[in-house]
């Protein structure tokens, strides 16, 4: 019998805690977008429950849905629990609906603060996060996965974050929704977009293999690479556009490990430490830019 402990860190490794900086990021940057004094902690805090518990769930349909197919029987990153068969397949399904489930009562409860258009939007984000590798024709599967993270943890998290805060607070930009939200989206889904491609870049020869076409597949090694290196230009401009030339810089640099990574030799196992870098990059861009944001709009 598995001991309760060694159970349990398999499913916090199958919840994938570094992808997590996805979700949270984009949530943090788009309550900074606003002027400190219309921060609505309550909704903030409702927008960190959905975007995490959609993240989680995601990871959890995933781990399901490829481990179902097939596609992870021959894999080099992290531990799956459908794929190891040490979790039975409906477990972990369920475990993707709970999550899910958490994600959108919280949800609720957000949209009835601020506007029902908000549950629309988590209901196609549930939908996103489902069909990235499951349904008969898992989008993910055919190289959609960077258009999908760059619109629902991009423009969706940090907008809509934003709006959830100034939604009580009307006369921003006529919307509820200040200027610099959408170039900011832009810049923190190319983070999150930079989180995928280190993940994809790893599995390049399994997924190729196993017919999961991700653009990094379809690209090859060498051209993923140089996505990863456009994806983090895009963030670069985006920060750029608002006029976080510091935070632009620090971008930079929080990045360089991961550059090397990417524009050296290294496939499959060897790239492991890319999703620890990335994941670890897009903390200190994210912190940075909050802080940054913060105090550009406290003085404003």
């Amino acid at each position: 019998m598995t001991a309760p402990s060694t159970a349990l860190k398999r499913w916090v490794a199958a919840a994938r805690p570094r992808t997590l900086p996805a979700a949270a990021v984009p949530v943090a940057i788009g309550v900074a977008c606003v002027r400190p004094h219309a921060v609505n902690w309550l909704n903030t805090a409702l927008c960190l429950v959905v975007a995490l518990a959609l993240q989680i769930g995601t990871n959890y349909a995933n781990d399901y849905s490829d481990g179902v197919r097939g596609t992870d029987e021959v894999r080099v990153g992290p531990f799956r629990l459908t794929a190891s068969k040490m979790v039975p397949a409906r477990a972990v399904r369920n475990a993707a609906f709970f999550s899910f489930a958490i994600g959108g009562a919280a949800g609720i409860v957000l949209a009835s603060r601020t506007s029902w258009w908000m549950l629309v939007i988590g209901l196609t984000a549930v939908a996103a996060g489902w069909f990235y590798t499951g349904g008969p024709k898992p989008y993910g599967y055919y190289g959609f996965g960077e258009l999908f993270v760059l619109i629902y943890f991009g423009f969706v998290a940090v907008v809509g974050t934003a709006f959830a805060q100034t939604a009580t607070h009307a006369g921003v930009n006529g919307l509820g929704v200040p200027r610099a939200a959408w170039p900011l989206g832009y810049a923190a889904g190319m983070l999150a977009c930079l989180l995928l491609e280190a993940n994809n870049m790893r599995d390049i020869d399994g997924d190729q293999s196993s017919g999961k076409r991700t653009l990094a597949a379809r690209l090859g090694r060498r051209r993923a690479g140089w996505l990863y290196w456009l994806c983090l230009s895009q963030a670069f401009g985006g920060f750029l556009v608002t006029r976080h030339l510091v935070v632009a810089l620090v971008l930079v640099a929080a990045y360089t490990p991961a550059l090397r990574l990417v524009s050296g030799p290294a496939t499959g196992r060897a790239l492991l430490p890319l999703l620890k870098s990335s994941a670890r990059a897009q903390l200190v861009v994210g912190a940075v830019a909050t802080i940054a944001l913060t105090l550009h709009f406290g003085v404003i």
